[in-house]
């Protein structure tokens, strides 16, 4: 027995020091876990990853960034019957531990150990905050002993609410939703309040296993997790008999409810994400701000329609490129023909409202064809007969006499409506361009559209595209000509000329009309934008002089060619570069640079940042605010012009100093806007005429071999800027000029913006007078001269007036030794 007893003494004594050794080993590794895990600062500070939003400046929603979809709220307002069905079956001694369940913690264990898996987690509510914030959701021993040790330090520093409220924001619930706000929206697109008895209860089952038994992926799982919920509830007296057995009954009402964007406008989105993401790196994602941008929502839908219009209408011009696949009709198997020639059309791109669809049959005047979203329908001749096959840019194939002669079965095409009950063939568009829209006076970005779709290609055209303005530049030119002696009125020869480089060698310029002029006056030559008026402009003011003179607009010197190539835009400029060179001329000389966020702003609405920090090119100044409102001109000076008291102002004729953000004299910018309304009056913008407005103005351009087409024009209050041309640059097509593919989509677009903008009368600047000059000359005539019209001029540059026709106060002088050595 003593034998015994030494022996159960010693067992005892050994199993007492491996006991203690254990517990010391089990201390010092928790210990040095405690170490990797966060401070009790860390825990208070926990942050919900809110994701970014963007909006219209009327608050309409644009786009969201983020991997979690959440929204954040109080304790309060979540509904009791939630935090009731939460706690009962996710934890329902929550109240009573202190951040661990012991005997919930042994009963997983003796279970995974009798099982040898780990499926048993026993975690708490405060256990699961904890693996959801600060650790990974791997299944081993020492992530559970961290998920202990980081559960009592919460309770530590948490109240039991805190941690609750903490809870029912993150957790995951399938589908991108993380917590219990933003989950009620995914499956049911409603705020948590205004959900019923088995709705709630549907989403407390949710936290099990939120992927694979959420209702959407699976219904029958969910309805079982549910009733599950529903019976803890009944038997805990939280609902009633009657509300349990109508829940137990109710039908899965759960929809997959993605965030409503409100506005499409992927490229404006996607610049404002990257501005955001520069200043605030991955973690905007995470910080739930606010973006609101500039961009006025019905603009906005205004570009877009207008430019997609303006590109199918160049696309219906050049004809039908034939189908984009074939395929035979024997093939398809009848059980399940729907679904295979579904699966078949979800392989070709679609946009929008443009589907891809199989040709089922055709008869002489129609076809009918089942679009990728398995219906059929049937293509009207209206929307058939335009399709003459393409040959090349320049040619068409003969008219079709017969549907049969477009499609044939077995064919995969596009269709888009035609109108609200008939579909028509069509096509994705080859060719792309941009639209941009300012206020030409703060450089506010009102809309902007990339391309003809952003997820065909997300290329954004108005900011990245360098293509050649053409005619667009001459403005530019004309305005360092009045600068520099010229006038509206100045004439300048429009014949042929050679031009001898010793880079390029010969070259003879030639006028878009292959017609040629005699003397022509600037006014008349900018309005039918005449080429060889341009380049002997340029040639007598000299390449340096006007290089400067562009750098007042905002253009790079390095960035334009030194040589009379220059004054047929052979530049490379983005269509939003060529808006905010062009709002100077609309705001009265002032240089703008565009912006795109008006304000940025947190969770709480605290403003983040200020609009300068975003701006999309800070290489200039913001423009004043008091600008002069330019107002069209008809050859014949307006009234309130010709009867102005003074006629000049007592200054010198020479442009202010200018400032920072100054780029040219008002008086520049006047001028050159009266010019450029006589674009639109009278010269090659006059499809503008329909918008029946007295105060735009503007210039259409056309590069060489048609490859690219512009038309910038503006308002008082308005800047718009269009381009059309395809990526890689090629021959848009004869007769495809900035008047035929981009002036269309600026009056479309304008026709609408311009609604909101009441017309306004042209202010005139000091330093201007006004003349009665003759067409065909450009001098002073007399008052009853036929061919004579008002013009405007700079004090001291008018021509003299004849004897007798003088107005009061009309100062004199002459056009100047430089206008008179062209010829």
């Amino acid at each position: 027995m003593k034998l015994i007893g030494k022996f159960l003494t010693k067992l005892v004594y050994i199993g007492f020091v491996l006991v203690i050794t254990l517990g010391a080993g089990l201390a010092f590794y928790a210990y040095n876990l405690l170490e990797e895990l966060p401070t009790v600062d860390e825990i208070r500070k926990i942050p919900l990853n809110i994701p970014l939003r963007i909006y219209s400046s009327d608050n309409k929603l644009i786009a969201e960034y983020g991997d979690e979809r959440r929204i954040p709220l109080k304790l309060d307002d979540v509904p009791p019957l939630l935090i009731d069905a939460i706690l009962v079956t996710e934890d329902d001694r929550f109240y009573h531990h202190t951040g661990v369940d012991f005997p919930g913690l042994a009963r997983a264990a003796v279970s995974n150990f009798l099982s040898g898996s780990r499926s048993q987690g026993a975690s708490t509510i405060t256990m699961q905050v904890a693996r959801n914030f600060f650790l990974n959701p791997e299944k081993t021993y020492t992530r559970k002993l961290k998920e202990i040790l980081l559960a009592f330090n919460m309770e530590r520093v948490l109240t039991k609410d805190e941690i609750l409220a903490l809870y029912l924001n993150k957790i995951f619930l399938g589908h991108r939703a993380y917590g219990f706000a933003a989950a009620a929206q995914v499956y049911y697109g409603d705020e948590l309040m205004n959900l019923s008895v088995p709705e709630i209860a549907m989403l407390a089952g949710l936290p099990k296993a939120p992927s694979s038994n959420n209702p959407i992926s699976n219904p029958e799982r969910a309805r079982e997790r549910r009733g599950y919920v529903l019976k803890r509830l009944h038997e805990l007296g939280r609902i009633d008999d009657l509300s349990f057995q109508t829940a137990i009954k109710a039908p899965i009402t759960a929809q997959r409810h993605i965030a409503d964007v409100e506005l499409q406008a992927p490229y404006v989105s996607e610049m404002a994400r990257q501005l955001v993401f520069e200043r605030f790196g991955n973690q905007v994602y995470q910080k739930g701000l606010n973006v609101t941008l500039t961009v006025n929502s019905a603009y906005q839908a205004r570009a877009n329609q207008a430019l997609r219009k303006g590109l199918f209408d160049y696309d219906l011009r050049h004809g039908y490129r034939g189908p984009a696949g074939n395929l035979d009709l024997a093939t398809i198997p009848d059980e399940s023909r729907n679904k295979h020639i579904r699966d078949l059309l979800q392989r070709y791109p679609s946009s929008r409202e443009v589907l891809p669809a199989l040709v089922l049959e055709t008869t002489d005047r129609t076809a009918t064809v089942v679009h990728s979203r398995a219906q059929a329908v049937t293509l009207p001749w209206e929307g058939l007969k335009w399709a003459r096959k393409y040959i090349n840019p320049n040619s068409l194939g003969p008219e079709p006499d017969s549907a049969g002669a477009i499609l044939q079965p077995g064919e995969i095409v596009y269709i888009r409506p035609m109108d609200e009950d008939a579909w028509m063939l069509s096509q994705l568009p080859e060719i792309s361009g941009a639209l941009v829209s300012l206020d030409p006076h703060t450089g506010a970005i009102r809309a902007l559209t990339g391309g003809f779709d952003y997820f065909l290609s997300k290329f954004n055209r108005a900011t990245q595209a360098k293509r050649q303005p053409g005619s667009n530049i001459k403005p530019f030119i004309y305005s360092a000509a009045l600068d520099n002696g010229f006038t509206a009125s100045s004439l300048v020869s429009a014949a042929p000329i050679v031009i001898e480089d010793d880079l390029e060698g010969i070259w003879r310029p030639q006028n878009y009309s292959k017609k040629f002029f005699g003397p022509t006056r600037l006014r008349k030559a900018l309005s039918l934008s005449i080429n060889l008026v341009s380049v002997r402009l340029l040639r007598a003011l000299g390449i340096d002089n006007t290089v400067q003179h562009l750098a007042r607009f905002g253009f790079n010197p390095t960035d334009l060619p030194n040589n009379l190539s220059l004054a047929l835009g052979s530049i490379m400029v983005t269509p939003l570069d060529l808006a905010s060179y062009f709002s100077v001329f609309a705001n009265g000389g002032n240089r703008i640079s565009p912006y795109l966020i008006e304000k940025i702003e947190d969770t709480k609405g605290n403003a983040v940042a200020l609009p300068p920090l975003a701006c999309v090119d800070c290489t200039g100044e913001t423009g004043g605010e008091n600008s002069l409102f330019p107002e069209r001109q008809k050859e014949n000076v307006p009234k309130a012009a010709a009867d102005n008291e003074t006629g000049q102002a007592a200054v010198e004729a020479s442009p202010p100093e200018s400032d920072e953000s100054q780029g040219i004299s008002p008086q520049n910018a006047f001028l050159m806007t009266s010019i450029l309304q006589q674009v639109i009056q009278s010269g090659t913008g006059r499809r503008a005429l329909q918008l029946n407005r007295s105060d735009l103005a503007g210039k259409t351009g056309t590069t060489n071999d048609f490859r690219d087409a512009w038309f910038s024009g503006f308002s008082p209050d308005v800047m718009t800027t269009v381009f059309v041309g395809f990526d890689e640059p090629a021959h848009l097509g004869r007769r495809e000029s900035g008047a035929t593919a981009a002036l269309p989509i600026w009056v479309d677009y304008m026709g609408q913006v311009l609604q909101d903008f009441p017309e306004q009368a042209q202010a005139i600047p000091e330093n201007i007078t006004t003349r009665f000059v003759n067409r065909e000359t450009g001098e002073a005539t007399s008052s009853d001269d036929p061919e004579g019209y008002w013009e405007y001029y700079l004090a001291g540059t008018e021509p003299d007036n004849p004897a007798g026709t003088a107005k009061p106060g009309s100062g004199s002088g002459s056009t100047g030794s430089v206008s008179e050595s062209l010829f």
